[in-house]
């Protein structure tokens, strides 16, 4: 645990780097700490060390550590697969979704996000390596997708969200971002008001920066191998 705060801190350096490199403003770019297997303690050396966004795949391993964690000030992101018996209490206990896949999901999480809390900040997962085990939509069938959840009264659509093959080549990992971009400004020249791109772990975040990453998801570089 005691690394922590040192891991951060290289992290948060990769990014001002990259971000350099590629004529940007670190400032545009959130760090999205992926605390997924991890126990709240790690969670809360984290936060002491300045993070506040923390990504969760699990609804069952998260929901503990958003309740040990309730007088922290932090930011939950869920970045596993949707589950529509699970979408209800997502709803509540989240403030971002990164892996809508589906209408039917998005409008169980609209159903259930409560009155008194903001909108739900979405991504729309897609598939652009075209994998039958990962989830996402056909970049053909983002646009219909995207208007839909957009008029959704209890969510704010903000972006896109892909994982390109871990295994792919360096060139066809790097279209995969390139292609989420495009994507993200066809979206705009449609008239949506959307401005996040969800891309990039840790080993392959400064190409997902160059491409226009918003949001990077760093899970190993900042805890550990996970359990």
């Amino acid at each position: 645990m005691n690394q922590i705060p040192e891991r951060l801190a290289h992290v948060q350096e990769r990014i001002h780097r990259a971000a350099m490199a590629a004529g940007r403003s670190p400032g545009e770019i959130m760090l999205l700490a992926v605390s997924k297997t991890k126990p709240a303690s790690d969670v809360a050396a984290a936060f002491g060390a300045g993070q506040r966004a923390f990504g969760e795949n699990y609804l069952q391993d998260a929901l503990p550590k958003i309740r040990t964690l309730a007088d922290k000030d932090i930011e939950w992101h869920f970045i596993g697969r949707l589950q529509s018996n699970k979408c209800a209490d997502i709803s509540r206990h989240f403030t971002w979704v990164h892996g809508i896949d589906s209408l039917k999901h998005a409008e169980q999480l609209s159903s259930h996000r409560p009155a008194e809390l903001p909108p739900l900040q979405v991504c729309i997962q897609v598939n652009l390596s075209g994998e039958v085990t990962k989830g996402g939509v056909d970049p053909t069938e983002v646009e219909a997708l995207a208007l839909k959840v957009a008029r959704l009264p209890r969510l704010r659509l903000r972006g896109l969200m892909t994982m390109p093959d871990p295994n792919a080549r360096t060139t066809s990992r790097d279209a995969a971002f390139a292609g989420l971009r495009g994507l993200l400004e066809s979206l705009r020249a449609s008239g949506l008001d959307v401005d996040t791109l969800s891309m990039g772990m840790s080993d392959d975040m400064e190409a997902a920066i160059r491409e226009g990453a918003t949001i990077v998801r760093i899970g190993t570089d900042i805890f550990g191998p996970r359990d």
